[in-house]
């Protein structure tokens, strides 16, 4: 049986944990490590369902190379979640920009972030239970234009990044934007 959904992610011992096995799946697929992003996306999903650990299982399973299963999560999460925020103009133009980073369309990917722009630094339910999430559109967005060789671009969206990571909280967020800041100067020569 599919474990309930909810859209606060908050409530019980199954949601908290849910949320911090979601975590583990999106640390482990930012640090590379694909196949136990998986495995803790997987194990996330079973633990419990909802927007906030639907969109990081997605999120990390996009980022290992499961793009249909990351696919189907965003499509749940676009029927279920109709008129929410976070939801509509936060998490599913992230997914999609991961999505066409896949396909290695960064242009696409630049482009579904611009409705997520004027969010970029709104802090996201996530961020405080999980210890994941916040600033994840700008992050995406640099790679994007990293990927699209606009390094100047790319860096200044990892600069953004830095400039506020006291939203970060221990996410491995600042660690990474210092990581891609760097590429991105090197890149433009600087």
């Amino acid at each position: 049986a599919r474990p309930a959904r909810s859209a606060r992610g908050f409530c019980g011992r199954r949601e908290r944990a849910g949320l911090f096995e979601a975590g583990r799946a999106v640390w482990e697929a930012l640090y590379g490590n694909a196949a136990a992003a998986r495995q803790s996306a997987s194990k996330t999903l079973a633990l419990n369902r909802g927007r906030d650990v639907d969109y990081a299982a997605a999120f990390a399973l996009a980022l290992s190379g499961d793009v249909p299963q990351a696919r189907a999560l965003a499509q749940d999460l676009a029927r279920e979640f109709p008129e929410d925020t976070f939801v509509q103009f936060m998490y599913l133009p992230t997914l999609r920009a991961l999505f066409a980073l896949n396909a290695r369309d960064p242009a696409a990917a630049i482009q579904a972030l611009q409705v997520a722009s004027r969010y970029d630094l709104h802090t996201v339910g996530v961020g405080y239970i999980g210890r994941f999430g916040a600033l994840y559109p700008i992050y995406v967005r640099g790679v994007a234009y990293l990927a699209a060789r606009q390094h100047t671009e790319a860096a200044a969206e990892f600069q953004r990044i830095l400039d506020h990571r006291s939203i970060v909280l221990v996410d491995p967020m600042d660690a990474l934007a210092r990581l891609q800041l760097a590429r991105a100067l090197a890149l433009a020569g600087d």
